[in-house]
């Protein structure tokens, strides 16, 4: 697995479950910078546990013990608010309405490794790594 980044973000709170999902996003924002940027303002409200960038580097934003603020008001499988029981990866793409492409090589090659590292601490199932 490649090195984790510390790029801390204020916006996080407790979390009052287990883990058992992870949730995959795309940014949707122009670049890496921007995405930093939203995912720490702390008016935006919003964030993730990691971040991949295009070029394969892996942030963490928020420690997995706590509830990151990614998967909005949401409903899976029985469960409502994920927030509380998932970890929350943004993927660096700009997305349909700022251009979107390919994930490149090299963020695959990250985003393979720490997804299967979090799926095997957490004992998540593959029905429970959903794309948002």
């Amino acid at each position: 697995m490649v090195p984790l980044i510390d790029c801390p973000s204020p916006n996080h709170d407790e979390r009052p479950s287990a883990i058992s999902m992870i949730v995959l996003h795309y940014t949707g924002m122009a670049d890496s910078e921007a995405a930093i940027a939203k995912l720490c303002d702390p008016e935006a409200k919003l964030s993730c546990h990691y971040l991949v960038t295009e070029d394969g580097q892996v942030l963490i934003m928020v420690p997995e013990d706590r509830r990151a603020w990614h998967a909005g008001k949401s409903y899976w499988r029985g469960h409502t608010n994920i927030n509380d029981c998932s970890i929350g990866i943004e993927i660096v793409n700009p997305g349909h309405d700022h251009g979107y492409r390919d994930f490149p090589e090299a963020q695959i090659e990250a985003l393979i490794p720490l997804l299967s590292d979090i799926k095997e601490r957490h004992h998540v199932t593959r029905g429970n790594i959903v794309g948002h």
